[in-house]
């Protein structure tokens, strides 16, 4: 089994960040912020000019964030922390200069699904199915709702939240609008993703800064509003049903 790992790579002007966990590319808290600070690099990169998100291995994108650590949880500034990780990732992708374009090759569930709605521009393949499934441990899509809602629109994040059973097609995720395009497979997906990244690298560079910054123009507050919501979720970890769900998937 491969060691987790989060790399950046420079392919003519195009930054591809990969991350990868042998458990279902999920993320547990030192990977997330290592993740966090390899976008903050990237986007100070001036031989980057734009990001491509990816994981590795061919079946998931993400899992989400790491149960191991999750069910070790026992007090709030301990949650808080732990819900932070996917808080700090995604407002680094927000607060990055650059365009970032998401290749989701796979399933992705809870946080996962908050990744590639932070990203600027999203392909997948016909796999990438998407979950929100933290209401079935009592809990909730806190952390990640505002990205979610952002590119699904509040219908349909809150329909994806509240059957926490269901993964969702990448067409329907497509038609909602956070996947662009959905190929028949990874090989299509990474041509089509590297075209278009390649393509762009010959934009104006501050042109697209300039766009992305209009692109998120009213998240400006998500630094405070994503660590509130991680306080909500590091409170309801500990409650006695949460507790209690989290010993049935144990």
């Amino acid at each position: 089994m491969k060691e987790p790992y989060v790399t950046l790579k420079n392919k003519n002007g195009v930054g591809y960040i990969e991350f990868f966990h042998p458990a279902q590319n999920s993320l547990p808290g030192n990977l997330l912020s290592e993740l966090a600070r390899t976008i903050h690099s990237a986007g100070e990169d001036d031989h980057i000019k734009v990001i491509v998100l990816q994981s590795g291995g061919d079946r998931t994108f993400c899992a989400g964030a790491s149960f191991n650590e999750l069910v070790v949880i026992n007090d709030e500034e301990t949650g808080k922390i732990f819900f932070s990780g996917f808080a700090n990732v995604i407002n680094a992708m927000r607060k990055c200069p650059k365009f970032i374009i998401g290749r989701i090759q796979g399933k992705t569930v809870g946080g996962g699904v908050g990744l590639a709605s932070a990203t600027d521009y999203c392909m997948a393949t016909k796999y990438a199915q998407i979950k929100l499934s933290e209401l079935n441990v009592g809990i909730g899509p806190f952390v990640v709702g505002p990205a979610v809602q952002r590119k699904l629109g509040l219908s349909g994040m809150s329909q994806i939240a509240m059957d926490a059973n269901t993964f969702y097609t990448a067409e329907w995720a497509m038609q909602k609008g956070l996947f662009t395009h959905v190929f028949d497979s990874v090989e299509q997906l990474d041509d089509a993703v590297k075209t278009f990244a390649e393509t762009m690298c010959s934009y104006n560079p501050k042109a697209m800064a300039e766009m992305k910054t209009m692109f998120w123009r009213g998240t400006e507050d998500w630094d405070q509003l994503l660590l509130q919501r991680a306080k909500i979720s590091g409170r309801l970890v500990l409650s006695e049903f949460t507790k209690e769900k989290l010993k049935e998937y144990k």
